[in-house]
């Protein structure tokens, strides 16, 4: 992101968002499948919307001198007073072709298979 030559008060504020209405609550649950009692709904609403508001005021921070961050994985140490952000390193391993497990032993072992899928119980009903 390019920094502009905006002074603060030029900065657009992002407008206030609509209250989600409790009917988009509601398709959210059942989406969801979720039961929401009445009480549940009114909170969801409440929070929901609270959130919302959250969000809007982050957006309204003025960022154009904050750098952005190309990884997610940077410690933080305290240097002469100051906080720097030092890459700790890759803590992931590399990604590399593996040999897997041998899908005809491993469903060997399975209670119930197809030959390529395990059976399982049903969970979920509609």
């Amino acid at each position: 992101m390019q920094p502009t030559s905006q002074t603060p008060a030029q900065v657009q504020r992002a407008p206030k968002p609509e209250p989600v209405p409790l009917e988009q609550v509601l398709r959210v649950a059942e989406l969801a499948q979720l039961e929401l009692r009445e009480d549940e709904q009114q909170e969801m609403l409440r929070d929901l919307n609270a959130i919302l508001g959250h969000v809007a005021q982050l957006n309204e921070l003025d960022t154009r001198d904050v750098p952005p961050m190309t990884q997610v994985n940077v410690v933080m140490h305290s240097d002469a007073g100051h906080a720097d952000a030092v890459d700790a390193g890759n803590v992931l391993r590399d990604d590399s072709v593996r040999p897997s497990l041998d899908r005809a032993k491993v469903m060997a072992t399975a209670p119930e298979t197809d030959g390529t899928y395990f059976k399982v119980p049903k969970v979920i009903e509609r």
